[in-house]
């Protein structure tokens, strides 16, 4: 299992492509895609990743939003499973940031949260978010979620 922190990944990695930083032989051999789970709950940044790497994603955390800026300007991840409520920078800032940004268009972001009246669906989903899950959320609903934007396949 690899285990990145955010901030000892901003301290080595130079500001290229994070794709190139995990390393490309690394994407070669195992094609895995990047999820950049953005929490200020390390217990749910930890069951995203188990989840998601169990899904075969090669997983970054950032515990804010700003942080999570720092990460996606050194490379855009594939996807981003966004909390709403955080310190320093809310989700719904950072989407807002990261879809102006060049590139930031291709990351799929899915909010998730406990925000769950049609007001902040419909203004997650107006500002660029792909989907909306809730928590607590298991590995079916995130598969499902992701299965619906394009992340993984759908089983045969």
């Amino acid at each position: 299992m690899v285990v990145l922190d955010v901030d000892r990944v901003l301290e080595l990695v130079p500001k290229t492509s994070l794709a190139a930083w995990t390393g490309s032989l690394w994407e070669e051999k195992f094609k895995m895609t990047t999820c950049l789970v953005v929490d200020d709950s390390g217990v749910i940044r930890k069951i995203a990743r188990r989840i998601l790497e169990q899904m075969d994603f090669q997983v970054v955390e950032a515990e804010d939003g700003e942080k999570a800026l720092e990460l996606c300007k050194r490379g855009m991840p594939d996807a981003i499973l966004l909390d709403w409520n955080m310190p320093v920078m809310d989700g719904y800032e950072f989407l807002g940031h990261l879809r102006r940004m060049p590139g930031g268009d291709a990351p799929r972001v899915v909010f998730c949260t406990t925000e769950n009246d049609v007001a902040h669906i419909a203004s997650a989903l107006a500002a660029g978010a792909n989907e909306y899950i809730m928590k607590p959320f298991d590995k079916d609903i995130v598969a499902a979620k992701f299965q619906e934007v394009g992340l993984v396949a759908v089983p045969v």
